[in-house]
């Protein structure tokens, strides 16, 4: 890391030094943390211009369209990019992101802006202080330009609807659900709207609309990220990480974000788990060797979509194309056992509890204050008295029946053995099937057309990790992502394979409704 800032700062200095510079255009569509510090540590931009120049795509596009993923400009961005500026002109030393914008979903805290968890009742919420992954990006220099919408409480993965800022659709077919409930990151990230786009993922947040907007996206091993200062829906699921347009920006990030974090417990068992540098991993002969299983319990199912199957088999074809040795059927000891378990916690309410005293001065300390006072949209009223149907005082595992947290827990852990269990015997690296087996739903039928979510079934469950890595289009247009779980702290495997597979593919492309400015 230090001599990559040396290395940067040489570069600066000497483009400095230069009496002119040829301004170049700088194109904003697709451009990766690479394009936007070469532009602006050659000279050919300000960061004032960077930034400037996706707030102008912000505004441009994202109402206009009617997409509505973006719900608060942060004001002071154009203002720290200038501070960037001024520090660099300095000869200070710019950080791993120097100059990155950040689109964060609207659960992460910023101490700065608003922080609602696409509800109402805390539309005008500001933090104390901000989350644990937020602090460390901007610590690296990146620039949080916006606050995007998201499904209310984090509660659907169908669609992206809130009671503070209405719904998002998807960038490729505005006519389409983006998933949720971290949907307005996606569809802002595919649309070029920043560079570097944070979600959160208790079922398939980050996962689902991933896949459905032609996104890399990463749910990490459990313990291995921090989700201090992420409003909770279930702690013991929750996982905050990157939603990016390539793997390689991907694991430069996730090289930030993760490590140990004193404030959330659950980082002490992985505190000693965590890779150098990811980016190490990011080898394009990755898959060569590799035994990957073919999980077809998710493949082969009742109401999947034939054009998605179909884009999956040739993802296979080019898994083996690359040197990968399938292993087809891959089989989870036990899994239709496990996936008929009753193994989720319904704790929102206590740790929203835990979370509304954190904030120092809450409208209210117990979230079900939105149902008694009508702060709530429609769709989320069967799931706020799901998941708010425990008391707010009394911890899970004290419950009756209890509901201990994930290490504890023995049908996650027995799942979790399984799994691995199943994985050793097969001898499998990793093993794949559909994110989704269906394409995204439109937006007037997103709950008949909820179907194949498969991201919900295997790691949020175990604790594993996996990756949603774009695996071609449907229909034409409608994105499909390829899943790819691994064992426990394999996150650098997960980020490898699918480099491998990304870069043989080259299967991401914009959406056609947001080009390139003039």
């Amino acid at each position: 890391m230090l001599q990559r800032t040396t290395i940067l700062l040489q570069i600066f200095l000497l483009a400095a030094c230069t009496a002119e510079v040829p301004q170049q255009h700088f194109r904003f569509v697709e451009a990766t943390i690479n394009d936007v510090q070469s532009a602006v540590l050659s000279g050919d931009m300000s960061c004032v211009d960077v930034i400037s120049g996706y707030l102008r795509r912000i505004d441009h596009y994202d109402k206009p369209s009617g997409m509505n993923s973006i719900i608060f400009v942060n004001p002071d961005a154009v203002d720290t990019a200038r501070h960037l500026d001024d520090r660099l002109a300095a000869g200070q030393a710019p950080g791993s992101l120097f100059c990155i914008p950040v689109l964060l979903k609207d659960n992460f805290d910023t101490a700065d802006m608003p922080t609602s968890g696409g509800s109402i009742a805390l539309k005008a919420s500001v933090p104390p202080d901000d989350a644990f992954m937020v602090k460390k990006l901007r610590d690296a220099d990146a620039i949080v330009i916006a606050k995007t919408n998201m499904a209310e409480w984090a509660f659907s993965a169908r669609q992206t609807v809130s009671s503070s800022y209405g719904t998002t659709a998807n960038a490729y077919d505005l006519d389409r659900v983006p998933a949720g409930s971290s949907g307005g990151t996606a569809s802002a990230t595919a649309a070029s709207f920043g560079v570097i786009g944070m979600g959160s993922d208790t079922g398939n947040s980050i996962r689902g609309p991933s896949s459905h907007l032609a996104l890399f996206g990463i749910r990490s091993t459990i313990g291995l990220t921090s989700r201090d200062g992420v409003i909770p829906l279930a702690f013991d699921r929750d996982i905050a990480g990157p939603m990016m347009r390539t793997v390689r920006d991907a694991a430069t990030v996730f090289n930030v974000v993760a490590g140990y974090d004193p404030a959330d417990p659950y980082t002490e068992a992985g505190k000693d788990r965590l890779e150098d540098d990811y980016t190490s991993f990011l080898d394009s002969d990755a898959l060569r060797g590799k035994r990957i299983g073919v999980l077809r319990a998710l493949v082969n199912t009742a109401d999947a979509d034939a054009a998605v199957t179909g884009v999956f088999e040739q993802a296979l074809s080019d898994l083996t194309a690359r040197g990968a040795e399938l292993v087809d059927p891959f089989e989870i000891r036990n899994l239709p056992e496990h996936l008929d378990g009753d193994y989720f916690c319904a704790r929102f309410r206590y740790d929203m509890r835990l979370y509304l005293r954190s904030l120092g001065d809450a409208p209210f300390l117990d979230v079900m204050h939105v149902k008694e006072t009508g702060q709530y949209s429609p769709y989320i009223e069967d799931d706020l008295d799901f998941f708010g149907s425990n008391p707010a005082d009394v911890h899970p595992k004290d419950l009756d029946p209890p509901c201990p947290d994930f290490f504890e827990h023995e049908g996650r852990q027995a799942f979790l053995s399984d799994t691995i269990g199943s994985m050793d015997a097969a001898s499998v690296d990793a093993f794949v099937y559909p994110s989704w087996t269906n394409p995204p739903a439109h937006l007037d039928k997103a709950v008949q057309e909820y179907k194949g979510d498969n991201s919900q079934l295997i790691a949020p469950a175990t604790g594993l990790p996996a990756v949603s890595v774009p695996m071609g289009y449907t229909y034409d247009s409608l994105p499909a992502g390829l899943q790819i779980v691994g064992r426990p702290y394999s996150e650098g495997v997960l980020f490898g394979l699918a480099y491998d597979y990304e870069q043989a593919t080259s299967h991401r492309r914009p959406p056609e409704a947001f080009p390139e400015l003039d």
